[in-house]
């Protein structure tokens, strides 16, 4: 058996690598175990290559729309394979450069399949795919299969794409985000089944380049973990660009044939169609990876393919730990990497606080963006609360106009009685790289007075942040 390590990581994604880096600024002893590619599905298949691909998407609309913006572009296109050569180059680089941190910090990284043989230790066996990509080698020094013991094992291991039955991926007709991040041709019809944030990114970049896109939703209303306001602006804005969106609606079967996919679909009165495209994108979640890592031999207990852990990522079984994604939701990058470090933190003895999940923003990237933090007005109202809530065009915004970006809206959800900030939501050009300033009024414990007294810089997209503030208590000044 190798030198016992104090902190053991399985799986290098965002919550792993940032855990394992952590650990070892705090004096830990420190090993990652990794069967595929550093940065995990996150920097290699997921939040990086997909936000390089909706760049190009940008950047190829804002060429349609040159006239608007008293500019010239003709016989312009774009090339499928090389959008994706850009991409791969994006995660290749941030690839190596986890590995470069790693290293910069002395993190052992052991290469292989994990398996708790028990509380302390873990067996690597040789991986059944190959540990690394030819982009991507390995840092020098790196360990292999072997019996390693540690105090403390953290699982973060991740998820995958759900499969449906009877509409499984088959890499060619049906595919999952692996497959749609890296088309062989442009498909010139698409099909997208599930309306989250990966299915609307995908529906609105393939969009973007010119597909003809279908978008179907079993719930109501598209990406239903946002203000159902908000979701609403968002279909509309989607569809005035051409994107057809089919809610409470669900494909209860598939007909393949050469080229194309025939999906019947069923709303909720009853009603069947048959939608025909070149591919369909399953986009309906992802489940935790707690196969195969010998949780029931150790008595981790699970729940819907989670490991059940408190607010510091303590499970069942002492000196067993997990973050990210094989946790349970909200299933973010941010949620993990902040996740492993409050766990690594705790096992360290400093006075960590527990995860306050109301307090992760997410963010949806396709055109036009959403994001949000808090509580919806709806489950405000659910939770007892009386609020005032507050709005703000962009079309009151003089840098949304000078942008060409005159569609959206900042909403903001206050405690009447208390002024506490629960939740703001957003939808328009950059709301993505605002909502961070209601996330960290959140974590100051913010009033509605404070952020009134706060100055907002001129000319920006910021100053509507503002405006929704005081418009939930009637002072809104540009509407």
């Amino acid at each position: 058996m190798a030198q016992p390590y104090d902190v053991l990581i399985i799986g290098s994604g965002p919550g792993g690598y940032v855990t394992a880096i952590r650990s070892a600024q705090l004096g830990l002893k420190t090993a990652i175990v990794e069967r595929e590619h550093l940065g995990g599905i996150c920097l290699n298949w997921g939040c990086i290559p997909t936000k390089a691909l909706l760049r190009t998407a940008e950047v190829y609309e804002h060429m349609v729309h040159a006239k608007d913006y008293g500019l010239s572009a003709e016989k312009f296109g774009f090339d499928i394979a090389d959008v994706i050569k850009r991409s791969r180059a994006v995660s290749g680089r941030l690839n190596g450069g986890v590995g470069h941190l790693l290293k910069k910090n002395k993190v052992d990284v052991i290469w292989g399949e994990a398996t708790v043989a028990k509380p302390g230790e873990v067996t690597v066996a040789e991986t059944s795919k190959p540990a690394v990509q030819p982009q991507h080698p390995a840092p020098k020094g790196t360990q292999g299969p072997g019996t390693y013991s540690a105090k403390h094992i953290i699982i973060a291991t991740g998820a995958r794409p759900r499969v449906l039955p009877g509409i499984e991926p088959d890499g060619e007709t049906i595919w999952t985000y692996f497959e749609a991040m890296a088309p062989k041709t442009m498909p010139k019809s698409l099909i997208v089944m599930g309306s989250g944030a990966i299915g609307i990114e995908f529906a609105s970049f393939y969009h973007s380049l010119g597909a003809d896109v279908t978008v179907v939703e079993l719930l109501d209303q598209i990406m239903p973990v946002e203000d159902k306001e908000i979701s609403t602006l968002a279909r509309k804005q989607l569809e005035k660009r051409g994107l057809k969106i089919l809610t409470g609606a669900q494909v209860t079967k598939v007909e393949k044939s050469a080229g194309a996919i025939a999906a019947h679909v069923t709303t909720k009165d009853g009603k069947t169609d048959k939608l025909v495209a070149e591919k369909l994108i399953s986009a309906v979640g992802v489940q935790g990876n707690v196969e195969n890592l010998g949780l029931e031999s150790v008595g981790v207990k699970t729940e819907r393919g989670a490991i059940i852990v408190d607010g510091f990522g303590r499970t069942s079984v002492a000196g067993i730990y997990a973050i990210g994604d094989v946790a349970g939701p909200p299933l973010l990058a941010h949620k993990a990497e902040h996740e492993g470090v409050i766990c690594v933190e705790k096992i360290a003895g400093l006075d960590a606080h527990p995860m306050d999940k109301n307090q992760i923003p997410g963010c949806t990237y396709c055109h036009p963006q959403v994001a949000s933090v808090g509580l919806t007005e709806a489950k405000a109202k659910e939770a007892g609360h009386e609020v005032k809530v507050g709005r703000f065009p962009f079309l009151g915004n003089g840098k949304a106009i000078a942008l060409g970006e005159p569609d959206g809206l900042i909403k903001t959800v206050f405690d009447a009685r208390t002024g506490q900030l629960l939740g703001a939501h957003m939808v328009g050009a950059e709301v993505t790289e605002l909502i961070q300033g209601f996330v960290v009024a959140m974590g100051l414990e913010t009033t509605e007075e404070e952020l009134m007294h706060t100055v907002f810089p001129h000319p920006t997209l910021s100053e509507m942040m503002h405006e929704s503030v005081l418009d939930a208590y009637g002072r809104a000044i540009h509407i």
